[in-house]
């Protein structure tokens, strides 16, 4: 079997291009995700307080427990049935963010738990209501412990992304299927496609082992 990876190096713009894209919509969809994620993994905190706690109890369940293609295709096709009409772009960002949320939310959850609750009773010990006691003494704990799965949840993002290309968002996999259409050359596009979000992890895997060894050498990870 001859590979022909011409058509690769041909479109090698079109491709960087669509890298590039693919980076925009992770940032922005991981940015959301960690504000939703960050506002139900602290509603979450709380069963006592019956409808926050069950409103965002019933978000991560549903959102965990349905495929994101299915909500990707509901916020795209949808929607419209509505009179909601976004673009192509917004829905991908909107449905990452949504699904990221899910799953950030159990991490902010569990990082603020596993904080010693002694640090909240010195908190209020020294007059800090509730609020400023999560903001000033549990928050940036609780966040350095974050670190690790964050990292986690933002090369799963990455590779999730890959999905948007079916609302015809002009992503990475995207334009790989628009050079297939016209070369027939599936696997050598494949695999060229395979490369730059293998490079796109392990940039990332890299930079978060980096900031998570600044961390433990500077005594903020134990």
């Amino acid at each position: 079997m001859d590979f022909d990876f011409s058509p690769v190096w041909q479109n090698w713009p079109d491709l960087m291009h669509g890298a590039l894209v693919t980076v925009e919509i992770v940032i922005v969809s991981l940015f959301f995700g960690c504000l939703i994620g960050l506002l139900v993994g602290i509603g979450r905190l709380d069963p006592s307080k019956k409808l926050v706690y069950g409103i965002c109890t019933a978000y991560v369940a549903a959102i965990r427990g349905t495929p994101l293609l299915v909500q990707l295709f509901i916020l795209f096709f949808g929607l419209p049935h509505f009179d909601i009409l976004l673009p192509a772009f917004v829905c991908g960002v909107i449905g990452l963010s949504i699904y990221s949320g899910a799953y950030v939310s159990e991490i902010v959850r569990g990082a603020i738990q596993s904080i010693d609750r002694g640090q909240v009773e010195a908190a209020r010990s020294l007059g800090m209501p509730s609020g400023m006691a999560m903001r000033n003494v549990i928050l940036p704990q609780a966040f350095v412990r974050m670190i690790p799965p964050l990292g986690n949840e933002f090369i799963a993002l990455i590779k999730n992304s890959a999905l948007v290309s079916l609302l015809t968002i002009h992503d990475v996999m995207h334009e790989g299927q628009k050079i297939i259409a016209t070369s027939y050359r599936s696997l050598e596009v494949y695999l060229a496609v395979a490369v730059i979000y293998f490079v796109l992890t392990g940039v990332t895997t890299l930079t978060l082992r980096h900031i998570e060894k600044r961390l433990r050498a500077g005594g903020m990870v134990q």
